[in-house]
């Protein structure tokens, strides 16, 4: 995918009008002919084009929705931060094992909240509760917010209001490469800006509509010589034929693209391959033809939150990625700091 991200279809919300930002979008894809309709709420919006579920699913992933975010009590967002700090919802990638694809259920669609200003003011509620400890918001939990930002900027505003913050930090996660105009964001390092990355099998197979792990690469530089602290996220670290020099091929690139600036203070957070009952058969209804191996009998099943368990890998193939890719890190990053392992 090689060119950002542009929907066919836009919806907006009429209350999302009311805020500089809704207005300034709607008028941008008006501008831009973009098809626009009005909609009461985005539990409404209905009729997404497609002859059969597969094409509206696919035709849902390209439909933006411009809104207003109501519920200002936001998640909570362990291991990686405190809250989850609510600036959209949905992706236009295609990963076979993403699990938005369950929680987001029918409304595959990308939301954009433009209401920032009460974002803001309900993450500073929370700032002030915790001063003086850290408090440390998540803004890519629901959502790949970079995928988006070149239309909404949204994720700009977010860096440039922690970047002024005491007692605030920002984390985010991509598998994009358009951040050049987040290159010049007065962050005052205050903003953690992390990659997805992971062995190339996983990328060509179950990665689709993300950018190359290259492209990303590329993208991680740019960002570490604008003076962003730098972190990787390796997951699902996925058993396949080959699985140890995939990896190992992964951190070689790794290691020859990052400046010297990225290693002062760079973080790796790991997490293995998991998936649920009911995402399995969401994922087999998405995408019917997916390589991705999903055998309950091959796995060991881990109780989870809210009495949903998941099934992970049995426990000595996990000590074997743990170990392999811990030892991978060691020699190629040995100052970067290891966040977990999952």
């Amino acid at each position: 995918m090689n060119k950002p991200f542009m929907p066919q279809l836009v919806y907006y919300e009429p209350r999302a009008l009311e805020y500089p930002l809704g207005k300034e979008l709607v008028q941008k894809f008006e501008k831009l002919g973009v098809e626009i309709r009005q909609t009461t709420s985005h539990n409404q919006v209905r009729n997404i084009p497609g002859e059969n579920e597969l094409q509206k699913y696919r035709n849902a992933k390209s439909t933006l929705v411009i809104g207003v975010r109501k519920t200002l009590k936001f998640d909570t967002s362990k291991p990686s931060a405190e809250y989850a700090i609510p600036l959209a919802t949905g992706c236009m990638g295609h990963c076979h094992y993403c699990y938005l694809q369950t929680t987001l259920g029918s409304k595959p669609y990308i939301r954009t909240y433009v209401n920032l200003e009460d974002i803001f003011e309900q993450a500073n509620k929370y700032m002030e509760e915790r001063a003086p400890d850290i408090t440390r918001f998540e803004a890519a939990c629901t959502s790949d917010i970079v995928g988006i930002d070149h239309l909404t900027h949204s994720l700009k505003k977010t860096i440039e209001f922690i970047g002024q913050s005491e007692y605030g930090r920002l984390r985010f996660v991509t598998k994009f490469h358009y951040v050049d105009h987040l290159l010049d964001a007065k962050h005052n390092k205050k903003t953690r800006f992390r990659f997805s990355v992971n062995a190339p099998y996983v990328i060509k197979h179950f990665e689709h509509g993300t950018s190359s792990l290259d492209q990303r690469l590329e993208a991680a530089a740019k960002v570490a010589k604008a003076g962003y602290p730098l972190g990787f996220i390796i997951a699902p670290i996925y058993i396949h034929e080959g699985w140890e020099e995939g990896y190992l091929e992964m951190f070689q690139k790794l290691s020859a693209a990052l400046p010297a600036e990225a290693l002062n203070d760079l973080t790796f957070e790991l997490i293995q391959h998991r998936f649920t009952k009911p995402a399995k058969r969401v994922i087999e209804k998405n995408y019917p033809k997916t390589k991705l191996e999903m055998d309950e009998e091959k796995r060991r099943y881990k109780w989870g939150r809210y009495g949903i368990g998941k099934y992970i890998y049995e426990k000595d193939e996990e000590e074997q990625l743990k170990e392999i890719l811990h030892r991978y890190i060691e020699n190629y990053f040995p100052q970067a700091k290891i966040e977990y392992f999952t």
